[in-house]
């Protein structure tokens, strides 16, 4: 069920201006519904041959131009033949389509809480053809006009206002229903006519969602109205006024940025259950995962990473849905620029003023991990098939293009990148456009040539590494092999004294990089000499001797979030290459971590913390380490403002070390009540984190995860059930989680991620010698016969890894034995095989280091 990047361009010489007629009858209670698309267009010659993108149990009629034809002959899995078409073209198509379980196409979901049933769609890359009969590429951009017949108590949304609603006429067939079931009348729902849009953004939700509206002001003078939609069950725990106000923030922040008003007649967003991603574009109506909704106190980095979502996908009205690239080897520029001005609009129009920090810590540390790996690929990726486009929903394309981006903005100057943006949308508004296109208008703006910039940081692959020569007059920037050894970019230097033990910047300069070696002018002496001061190029930086002293020494007590980013940032890359000793990594975060104000920053090395005990701190130090760290965690909690984010956070990472028998009895005294800490609410997902530690530590089982399920029988509490289930520390519940997981493809895909999370959750290893050898077999057939997304949880998330430190086990081996078979001719499945492989070598180095520090 693929699409080549030759099979469109063919196509889009062939066929133009499609115009939709969708009629969908959503009203059976069955897993397939009734799908009508009557599709006007024009060929390019008359007698020329095409084929429309169509995934459907069922085709029952095909008639073009009047003309029936016989499906048997026409429909052969993914796509309708369409023979001898004339100057002008109508195409009608009945077909029984199929609802998902997996989040693709038309998602059903059934809440348990009340047995109330919800769909939304997802048709990116490439899954509209899973509801509708569609010229399935974004450059054939068409209009679309939908008509929904759905239950009379049933709310239902798409792109465009709603022209009608009127009682549904005659009754869907019984087989949308069980079997001799006829569904009842309904009401009908007729939308107004899109703009031209991609056939990826179209989008419809319908079932008796809760709601909440407002509006807001245009530039261009209308009050656009804006809703919220939610699961009728998580409706209390919806903080609609706070995400109206990241909105409108949003409205005000891009309207007069980009020049435009903004292009929709409304702005809708849904919070989604057992959704795949963070968020979907979809032209005036916004999928958001649920995971958004807090039913408990979050974590602030987790409302700011809301606002940058909800900041993200409100771009992406201009960027990708205004203006939609050609082909999908420019999803990258979607992508990316949607990263980087979410981030510079949550700067400059909202409350999280420290957004480059969280940049810096969530999105570069995504994009460095993801550039080093064997696996890696130029930001100009070539996308040969949608095969390839699933492929690159990765670090590269999101972060690692948006710290490209930011590297272009401060070569090149904001109010230039942004003057040459608002041409691009003046000249491009409703097209499809290309990566040159932007470019012509960025050079025209800042009158830079860009073509070396394009070609080095966009054709390319690699992170370079930038340091001051030893005698302080060069800056030298080296290639990561087989990569360029120089990339031209602006960074900033910054020079630090310790003032009573505190490092204060005294000067900063910024220098561009036009080579592998650069002049520097000379500079001031520093006790701490930063590289990439304000974290504006996208390099590993490595210092000299005194200012690396300097910084793992006073890294907490810097002033600047920013600064502190870089070092922790410098020190954990430092870690991860084996140049810095894990163990004296786990130090330097313990000592400050309790001093970090950002929550993003705390949450970051909190996280980092947990995978150097995991993977990098030799296996004969490990649980000495741990326990010392949980040890640790704990005290600084105790010591946390009571109530405070920093308390919230430093509980959850003691739980989640917590292995020795006095560690386990804290938290289970925080489960039963028995123990408190001034200020924390032991919540309903506090709970369950807690009763994980309690799980993975044997001191909880069955019986205690039934009894916080029936406290909390929703959609959540059973995924966590289904997580604390595939963390029992027993061979039965390990088999059990497996099976569930990978050969059961009933598991929803929420549910099949927890279980994923729980599996691998061990203090003995050996629970997970078993399953080497199954995983390994399994993975063509599961490739073969999951959707790509569950498929992807389960190679990533299954590969066995911590088996690696098993004597005996040659996970190594068995990898290689794999990619040198059958299973590694699937690229997209050798990738990740190969990426689990390259995080056990680098923990096998990380682990050398550890153990020869020792020695």
């Amino acid at each position: 069920m693929n699409l080549t990047r030759t099979e469109a361009a063919a196509r889009a010489k062939i066929i133009a201006n499609p115009h939709y007629r969708i009629e969908l009858d959503l009203r059976g209670a069955g897993p397939v519904f009734d799908s009508r698309t009557t599709v006007s267009f024009d060929a390019a010659k008359a007698g020329s041959t095409s084929f429309i993108d169509l995934i459907a149990p069922e085709v029952r009629t095909v008639t073009l131009n009047g003309r029936p034809l016989d499906p048997a002959e026409v429909f052969a899995e993914d796509r309708v033949r369409l023979d001898d078409l004339a100057d002008h073209n109508e195409l009608v198509i009945e077909a029984r389509c199929a609802y998902s379980h997996t989040g693709e196409g038309l998602h059903r979901f059934t809440d348990p809480v009340d047995g109330q049933t919800y769909l939304y769609t997802q048709f990116e890359p490439a899954d509209a053809r899973r509801v509708f009969a569609v010229f399935e590429q974004p450059d054939l951009k068409g209009i679309f006009e939908l008509t929904v017949s759905a239950p009379e108590n049933w709310k239902v949304v798409s792109n465009q206002p709603e022209a009608a609603a009127e009682p549904a006429a005659g009754q869907a067939e019984g087989g949308a229903g069980a079997e001799g079931e006829k569904p009842p009348h309904g009401t009908l729902h007729r939308f107004e006519p899109t703009p031209k849009l991609s056939s990826y953004l179209i989008a419809l939700i319908a079932g008796p969602y809760a709601e909440w509206r407002s509006e807001v002001v245009s530039t261009d003078g209308r009050a656009v109205p804006m809703a919220l939609y939610a699961r009728a069950s998580m409706g209390e725990h919806v903080d609609a006024e706070n995400i109206f106000e990241i909105t409108r923030q949003g409205f005000g922040f891009y309207e007069p940025a980009f020049g435009r008003p903004y292009p929709f007649a409304k702005y809708d967003q849904v919070f989604c259950p057992e959704y795949n991603f963070g968020a979907m574009e979809n032209a005036g109506l916004v999928t958001i995962t649920e995971s958004y909704v807090f039913r408990s106190k979050p974590i602030r980095s987790r409302v700011e990473r809301r606002a940058i979502t909800i900041l993200h996908e409100l771009a992406h009205m201009w960027f990708g849905d205004l203006v939609t690239m050609r082909w999908w080897n420019d999803l990258w520029l979607n992508e990316s620029f949607a990263e980087f001005v979410s981030h510079l609009a949550a700067v400059e129009a909202t409350e999280w003023k420290d957004a480059w920090t969280t940049f810096a810590y969530s999105e570069k540390t995504w994009a460095y991990a993801q550039d080093q790996l064997p696996t890696t690929h130029p930001i100009l990726a070539p996308i040969e098939d949608l095969d390839d486009v699933h492929n690159n929903f990765d670090g590269i394309t999101y972060a690692k293009g948006a710290s490209v981006l930011r590297q272009l903005v401060a070569w090149v100057g904001q109010d230039a990148f942004l003057a040459g943006v608002r041409a691009y949308f003046a000249k491009h508004a409703w097209s499809n456009t290309t990566l040159n296109d932007l470019l012509v208008e960025l050079e025209a703006a800042s009158g830079r040539d860009l073509a070396t910039w394009a070609d080095s940081w966009l054709k390319t692959a690699g992170v370079n590494t930038i340091s001051i020569d030893p005698a302080g007059e060069r800056l030298l920037q080296t290639g990561q092999a087989p990569y360029p050894s120089w990339r031209p970019q602006r960074i900033a230097l910054g020079g630090y004294s310790l003032v009573e033990a505190v490092p204060v910047r005294f000067w900063d300069t910024e220098v561009d990089l036009t080579g592998p070696a650069t002049a520097l002018p000379k500079l001031r002496p520093a006790d701490l000499l930063l590289v990439n001061d304000r974290d504006l190029a996208y390099a590993k930086v490595r210092l000299d001797a005194n200012s690396l002293d300097v910084a793992t020494q006073a890294v907490a007590e810097l002033p600047d979030p920013l600064a502190r980013s870089v070092i922790w940032g410098l020190l954990w890359d430092m870690t991860r290459d084996g140049e810095f000793g894990p163990r004296a990594f786990l130090d330097r975060v313990l000592g400050g971590v309790g001093r970090e104000a950002s929550s993003t920053a705390m949450r970051q090395l909190l996280d980092e913390l947990g995978i150097a005990l995991t993977s990098f701190v030799a296996p004969e130090f490990r649980r000495a380490a741990t326990a010392d760290a949980a040890d640790r965690l704990w005290t600084l909690a105790q010591t946390a403002e009571g109530g405070s984010d920093a308390q919230l956070q430093l509980v959850k990472a003691f739980a989640r070390q917590a292995g020795t028998p006095s560690q386990l009895d804290l938290v289970d005294e925080l489960v039963t009540g028995s123990r408190s800490l001034t200020g924390l609410a032991i919540d309903v997902d506090l709970t369950w984190d807690l009763l994980a530690s309690l799980v993975a530590g044997g001191r909880a089982g069955e019986e205690r995860i039934d009894r916080q399920l029936e406290a909390d029988r929703t959609l959540s509490g059973l995924e966590q059930a289904a997580r604390l289930r595939a963390t029992l520390p027993t061979p039965e519940a390990k088999a059990a989680a497996w099976l569930r997981a990978v050969e059961d493809p009933a598991t929803p895909n929420g549910t099949q991620r927890a279980i994923i999370a729980g599996w691998g959750r061990v203090w003995d290893a050996a629970l997970l010698e078993p399953f080497v050898e199954p995983y390994f077999a399994g993975l063509p057939r599961i490739w073969r016969d999951r959707s790509p997304e569950t498929a992807t949880s389960i190679a990533a998330g299954l590969y066995p890894s911590r088996a690696a430190d098993l004597a005996g086990v040659d996970v190594i081996g068995a990898t290689d034995r794999f990619l040198a078979g059958p299973g590694g001719s699937v690229p997209p499945l050798r990738r990740l095989v190969e990426e689990g492989r390259a995080g056990v070598l680098r923990a096998l180095n990380a682990q050398a280091k550890d153990a020869g520090e020792t020695r």
